[in-house]
C-alpha cells in the first residue's frame, strides 16, 4: 500500500518501510509523527483520490534524524555601484521512516 502525502509544500509518494527527507518537522528523534495531508491512497490495483485530502487517511512515521542540508552560496551585486554581497544558507530537514499507511 502506498500514499501520496503533502508536507513542507511538496508532495511525496511513500510506502511502508521507506525513508524520506522532508522539510523540518518539529519533534524529537525516535518520536512518532502523523502526516494527515494524504492526497491519495493506492494499492492492490485500487486508487482513492481525495478532494483535496482523503478522509480518515493518515501516515504514521518515526523521526530518524534532524539535520541541515548542504550549504548554498549566493552572490549579489549591482554593477558600477561597488555593491557586493555574499551569503550562505543551510536548510533544516527531517529524515522520516514510514511505519504505517492508514486508509
Amino acid at each position: 500500500m502506498y500514499a501520496i502525502v503533502k508536507t513542507g509544500g511538496k508532495q511525496y509518494r511513500v510506502e511502508e518501510g521507506s525513508t524520506l527527507v522532508v522539510e523540518k518537522i518539529d519533534g524529537e528523534v525516535n518520536s512518532t509523527v502523523e502526516l494527515t495531508d494524504v492526497l491519495a491512497v493506492g494499492g492492490d490495483g485500487t486508487l482513492k483520490v481525495g478532494t483535496p485530502c482523503v478522509d480518515g487517511a493518515k501516515v504514521i512515521a518515526t523521526i530518524l534524524a534532524q539535520g541541515r542540508g548542504v550549504k548554498i552560496r549566493g552572490f549579489t551585486y549591482k554593477p558600477k555601484k561597488n555593491v557586493r554581497r555574499r551569503y550562505g544558507h543551510r536548510q533544516w530537514h527531517t529524515t522520516l521512516r514510514i511505519d504505517q499507511v492508514v486508509a
